[in-house]
């Protein structure tokens, strides 16, 4: 445990004293405030057209303002976490091995399993704190409004984008532990990760079984999360993305560990 505490400190340091992690929460919340804003002054506007085509018609139409702000927030977070975790990841093992710092800690008193893990969780940290101030804005919303919008839809909503974020994140330092070149690695990853977004998409053409593919499909399970549903089948699906390429990321540093030995 101390091996793992110290590896994820170093990760951590290595984030913040650069401006690395400056820069990318800056950005994230600069777009998250500005479509925030988009958003609420499209429902807004949609909420009078109601209102306006009810009184034509002679009967009350409702548009639930906060609950379509709420929603379309979660939808923005999910497309940041398919465009964000690449970069965060491009570099987790690519730039220790271009700088050949990745053989000083094969050879410290550490198993490749501490490396992995105290590397991922700093990614997933990281994530999280960029997701943290957007509080602030769905509690704008939550105390300025009426009605207000769903707790449970809110803490369902932001524990799918950690575990969201969390599979993106594993599946990227997997292949970041592939290769030396940190673009390349960022392309590598934004392209599996959008396959299996829209893998659900290509059913139809193909003529694969559509509940299979809908079923890997990693936005298919967020999609309850942002209801606030919360099944069992997507919690295992998103544990087990988790753990089946943090296993592989173990197996690709331990064959890193061989080659140099």
């Amino acid at each position: 445990m101390r091996n793992l505490w110290a590896i994820y400190r170093k990760e951590m340091g290595h984030y913040f004293v650069s401006p690395i992690a400056y820069i990318f929460i800056g950005i994230f919340l600069a777009l998250s405030a500005f479509f925030f804003n988009l958003f609420l002054s499209s429902a807004i506007t949609q909420q009078q057209q109601a209102a306006f085509e009810g009184m034509q018609m002679g009967m009350m139409q409702n548009f639930d303002v906060p609950s379509a702000v709420v929603r379309a927030t979660f939808g923005l977070l999910s497309t940041f976490a398919l465009f964000f975790t690449p970069m965060l990841t491009m570099g987790v093992y690519a730039e220790e091995r271009k700088r050949g710092t990745m053989e000083l800690l094969m050879t410290s008193p550490v198993t490749e399993t501490q490396i992995v893990l105290g590397k991922f969780l700093a990614a997933l940290t990281l994530f999280a704190t960029m997701l943290i101030p957007t509080l602030a804005e769905v509690g704008f919303l939550y105390f300025t409004s009426d009605p207000h919008p769903s707790v449970k839809i809110i803490l369902t909503g932001y524990l799918g984008a950690l575990l969201l974020g969390g599979c993106l994140l594993a599946l990227g330092t997997f292949v970041s532990s592939l290769t030396e070149n940190q673009l390349i690695a960022a392309v590598i990853t934004f392209a599996v990760s959008l396959l299996i977004w829209i893998i659900d998409q290509i059913g139809p053409s193909t003529g694969n079984s559509v509940q299979v593919l809908q079923y890997l499909s990693i936005i298919r399970h967020y999609e309850d999360f942002a209801r606030g549903v919360i099944d069992t089948s997507t919690l295992i699906y998103y544990v087990s993305f988790i753990a089946l390429f943090v296993f592989l990321t173990v197996r690709s540093v331990d064959s890193i560990r061989w080659r140099r030995a």
